[in-house]
């Protein structure tokens, strides 16, 4: 199997890794590596499923407003279709929905409920 390795991080832990292949989401990896991710639309409508990329494992990354280098979601991720429910803000501040998110790259991403506390609620719902 071709693809990336993405390291699942929680704040309460366990951490892990899977290996995401090039045709599948980080969502479809996790749930066949027998991770639990929340999700619910799969479409990128809701952000139940949202993350935060933490940092791309080659290093890339740009800064952001305050010149902090921050990993961007747009280096890392391709989409299936546009994650409709993250503002431009919200992408550039690193978060990722992974029902509908590929990696581009090696990357670590926090998961689990403070980072859809951070995000609040959809712009759909």
């Amino acid at each position: 199997m071709t693809g990336h390795d993405v390291t699942l991080e929680r704040i309460d832990g366990p951490n892990r890794t899977i290996e995401v292949a090039d045709d599948e989401t980080v969502l479809e990896a996790a749930q066949r590596a027998g991770v639990r991710l929340p999700y619910d639309c799969r479409k990128g409508t809701c952000i139940t499923c949202v993350g935060r990329l933490l940092a791309l494992e080659d290093g890339e990354s740009e800064s952001d407003a305050s010149g902090a280098e921050q990993p961007r979601d747009t280096d890392a991720f391709t989409y299936r279709r546009p994650p409709a429910a993250l503002t431009d803000r919200e992408r550039a501040d690193g978060y990722v929905l992974l029902c509908i998110a590929s990696p581009r790259t090696d990357c670590r991403v926090e998961v689990g409920p403070r980072v859809r506390a951070e995000v609040g609620d959809s712009p759909w719902s």
